[in-house]
């Protein structure tokens, strides 16, 4: 083979891989799950410390400018704040809640 023809060959097996690379983005999807599971897991991890430690390593090398903020945040909450609601809510009515046009 001439060396054209490798550089053809290459450049079309490049493509070939590099598009479905760049729509599945794996790196980034492997990224945010591993924040997730940093993020909203914390310090309990099930399956132990060896997963644990697999899950931070993974997210250094995908996320290496934040996985030390992450690390270091604390557990968020995942449930909903309940509305508050306004008991005198009838006296505190504007003339639009009322019903009317201005």
């Amino acid at each position: 083979m001439d060396m054209m023809a490798i550089v053809v060959a290459a450049a079309v097996a490049a493509l070939a891989a590099g598009y479905p690379l760049g729509r599945l983005r794996p790196r980034r999807r492997l990224g945010d799950w591993t924040a997730d599971q940093i993020r909203f897991t914390g310090a309990c991890v099930q399956g132990g410390t060896k997963r644990q430690a697999v899950v931070v390593l993974v997210h250094a090398v995908t996320a290496p400018c934040t996985s030390w903020r992450v690390m270091r945040a604390p557990v968020t909450e995942t449930r909903a704040p309940a509305p508050v609601r306004d008991p005198e809510w009838v006296a505190h009515r504007t003339s639009t809640d009322k019903g009317g046009t201005a």
